[in-house]
């Protein structure tokens, strides 16, 4: 990176994790508060009050009532500095009490008590950023007969309250920002910290058209397959669903089969990428067909692992060989029994956020970081040449 963070920061640089998200956000503070605290020792920045401070972490609760109504609170002042809100609408492990009740925390509970610490700021912040990773609605990005368009909601709702720009990363479609054309809106991949985490964890594969190939699950994802391929220059493949529509299962139209679109797999390690595992039968489904069609080792990527039916089919299709290693991030809630599988592998994004963050309180340009084109082929290149000794 070749920026020398000589320029003002915006404003005194605030971290403020909702409810859910604070290990993360922990991580992410560490870094920065080792960036900050080097550059002052070197004599590198210009001062700023609470430049070298201990944490950047305000700490804000969100309290509710015994009618499960609830409020935001920050325990500190804000006024004049730069704010990070980060929102972890996917962790569910959170629970309160409703009437006696015990409720687990939905993304709407998330989504509401992220505008309650919004409106807890009270206009008083230079700047608002919300980091969203896993975008709220965003598999609701667009209208289909008499639907809600929830998403497009909920970014005009955060711009109306005085939110400056939104960090999500790997949006289920970034078509979505049209709602919000005058603020910003970045959609962040992780397209380096995967490869990098895949070849951290196999030392002998072979990247190139003969022994690897990226495969797009469905037509929806063939936009982030053709990327890495192009990045590790491999062929690419595509599966699309057969559905019967017919009938409705559980609000949406079965799938009858998964018919596939490319060369052949057969001896070859796959690659699949996608932004989401939900209940992870798609992919299963896919992972099974690639091994049909005998492929080699099946490896698969996503941005977001919801695991919402739990690692049980996971676990299976692993003991069988039919799937060898799972990645995603640790930008959504992780549960210590998918952290403990043999085949799982944790794609830290800590540091690629904390760099963000940095970046932008600086004011600077965050292209270069949005585009790891030049990085993914340093990786590539290291990797081949320890490989070669």
């Amino acid at each position: 990176m070749a920026n020398s963070f000589n320029t003002i920061p915006v404003g005194r640089l605030g971290l403020v994790p909702v409810e859910g998200c604070m290990p993360l956000m922990e991580k992410v503070d560490k870094i920065l508060v080792e960036r900050h605290q080097e550059r002052t020792e070197k004599g590198n920045t210009i001062p700023v009050d609470g430049y070298d401070a201990d944490s950047f972490i305000i700490e804000a609760q969100t309290p509710r009532f015994g009618s499960g109504e609830g409020k935001g609170v920050l325990n500190q002042s804000v006024r004049g500095d730069d704010l990070y809100i980060m929102v972890d609408v996917c962790n569910y492990s959170l629970t309160y009490s409703l009437c006696g009740k015990v409720n687990h925390m939905s993304p709407d509970d998330h989504f509401s008590n992220l505008k309650r610490i919004i409106a807890a700021v009270g206009g008083k912040a230079r700047r608002i950023t919300v980091i969203m990773p896993f975008l709220y609605e965003s598999r609701q990005h667009r209208k289909a007969g008499r639907e809600s368009m929830d998403c497009a909601l909920a970014l005009q709702e955060l711009v109306a309250m005085g939110v400056d720009n939104i960090l999500t990363f790997d949006a289920h479609d970034p078509r979505i920002q049209n709602a919000i054309p005058l603020n910003g809106f970045e959609n962040i991949q992780c397209s380096l910290q995967f490869i990098q985490a895949l070849l951290d964890a196999e030392p002998n594969l072979q990247i190139d058209s003969d022994h690897m190939m990226i495969i797009s699950p469905d037509e929806g994802a063939m936009g982030r397959a053709v990327y890495y391929a192009n990045m590790m220059g491999l062929d690419v493949g595509m599966f699309y669903k057969r559905r019967d529509y017919t009938r409705v299962v559980n609000g949406r139209n079965p799938i009858v089969a998964h018919e596939f679109l490319g060369s052949s797999v057969e001896g070859k390690d796959v690659l699949i990428i996608d932004d989401m595992i939900s209940s992870g039968e798609s992919m299963l489904d896919v992972a099974k067909e690639l091994k049909r069609r005998k492929a080699r080792k099946v490896f698969v990527c996503s941005t977001f692992g919801l695991f919402t039916n739990g690692m049980v089919k996971f676990d299976e299709y692993y003991e069988e060989g039919l799937i060898d290693r799972v990645l995603t991030t640790n930008l959504i809630y992780q549960k210590e029994e998918l952290l403990s599988r043999p085949y799982y592998i944790s794609v830290d994004i800590s540091r690629y956020m904390a760099l963000l963050i940095d970046t932008l309180n600086h004011d600077i340009s965050i292209h270069d970081l949005l585009n790891p084109a030049q990085r993914i082929q340093q990786v590539l290149a290291e990797y081949r040449e320890k490989q070669g000794k």
